[in-house]
């Protein structure tokens, strides 16, 4: 076990008894554990500029303005398929934004990011407010809470 945990260690964290590097340990077999290729875990988190001036943010401003219900989606998503299923049976006729045809696609998800907290699909807004994603959505919607919106 000792040599295993030697072998994840990243060879500069590994404190050897000679000065020499050719005593370090061998990499470890599987280069999908490298650390060293994987990269800094703080690189993954680092937050992504966004530019709310964009025609992206002005896009994604005026659609949830100029329309009762929008939903930003993806065709794939079974979360997206959630979240509009309730709408169908409510015959409200929601704006949907089907981001994966979109060629400005991830721009506008990150602007959906930056206003809502996340850049998972589907949002969904009703009167110029982000309501939340799929499973939001349908709990609304088996509750009451939803049909409230369109009394």
């Amino acid at each position: 076990m000792l040599s295993i945990t030697r072998c994840l260690l990243s060879p500069r964290y590994h404190q050897s008894t000679s000065s020499s590097l050719s005593t370090l340990p061998p990499k470890f077999p599987y280069p999908f554990l490298d650390f060293e290729l994987m990269g800094a875990v703080g690189s993954a988190v680092r937050p992504k500029i966004v530019d709310m001036s964009s025609k992206q943010a002005k896009f994604v401003e005026n659609t949830i303005a100029s329309h009762k219900v929008v939903i930003f989606s993806k065709t794939y998503c079974p979360y997206c398929t959630m979240a509009k299923e309730p709408f169908r049976k409510l015959n409200v006729d929601a704006t949907i934004i089907e981001l994966d045809g979109n060629p400005d696609g991830n721009e506008i998800q990150s602007v959906l990011g930056e206003l809502t907290g996340a850049r998972t699909v589907p949002r969904v807004f009703i009167n110029g407010k982000f309501i939340g994603g799929g499973t939001d959505i349908k709990r609304m919607f088996e509750t009451g809470a939803l049909q409230k919106y369109f009394e």
